[in-house]
């Protein structure tokens, strides 16, 4: 850990403690949006690299806390639900994560964030779109592409809320569904990155330093999300999803 000083002033590492913060409050609220805020707040004075690795462990801890918060017997409840989504975005990840030193993510990053914001700008005007019986295929689709953004880019909350929201899924459960899809998806993402070398000494303890404050903020968004009804929890969801599919589109562009 001395090292850890020794490479970032402590200006730096209150930035980053600060970002975990916020980070951990919006994923608290809404389910999703910390690989979104700790990406985009750390790469602003971190190689894309490093910041990638810095998100991995609060992302394993905060998703493991939203999984089983409401027991082993409801987090496995969803996983056999969503199974299809989990394998195909699983296998994705792994794969597209062994290219991430070499496969520019902004195509990646333009082709979901720009549908992903039409979808959220439609539900906000009022003019829902809904999946009345959502298939097999459609589950595998989505999870593939949620997979491969993961793997690339860390992010890969905006195609999976997309999804939730167009079935229509319950605040509580989409809440825990996204736990147990994200929280896989980490530790699928760790090891990942652990053979891609993103993920080595240096760049773990980062990832290390950040996780008390992201869990931090998480206690504070789930305290803000208990008080909210489920027509609030879904405005807010997609006031976060356009705002997340708004800063991949940034940085696809620039």
């Amino acid at each position: 850990m001395d090292s850890l000083f020794l490479t970032y002033t402590p200006q730096a590492l209150v930035f980053c403690a600060s970002v975990a913060l916020l980070a951990g409050i919006i994923k608290g609220m809404v389910g999703f949006g910390m690989p979104m805020v700790l990406i985009s707040g750390l790469s602003t004075f971190l190689a894309p690299e490093v910041a990638l690795a810095g998100l991995i462990f609060p992302t394993v801890f905060s998703n493991g806390f939203q999984a089983f918060r409401h027991g082993a017997g409801a987090a496995w409840s969803s996983l056999k639900r969503f199974r299809r989504f989990l394998g195909a975005g699983g296998v994705a990840m792994v794969v597209s994560a062994q290219f991430v030193r070499w496969v520019p993510s902004s195509a990646l990053l333009l082709m979901i964030g720009v549908p992903v914001a039409f979808f959220a700008l439609t539900q906000l005007l009022g003019r829902p779109m809904r999946l009345s019986k959502p298939s097999a295929k459609g589950e595998v689709a989505v999870g593939t592409v949620a997979g491969a953004i993961g793997g690339v880019s860390g992010v890969w909350g905006p195609p999976t809320v997309t999804y939730l929201t167009a079935i229509g899924t319950e605040k509580a459960e989409q809440i825990r569904i996204q736990g147990v899809i994200y929280g896989l998806g980490a530790v699928l993402l760790t090891f990942a990155h652990i053979g891609s070398g993103v993920l080595n000494r240096d760049t773990a303890m980062l990832s290390a330093f950040v996780v008390g404050p992201a869990l931090l903020g998480m206690w504070i968004g789930t305290s803000i999300s208990d008080r909210i009804d489920h027509k609030m929890f879904q405005r807010l969801t997609l006031i976060v999803l356009l705002l997340a599919s708004a800063n991949l589109i940034r940085r696809a562009l620039f």
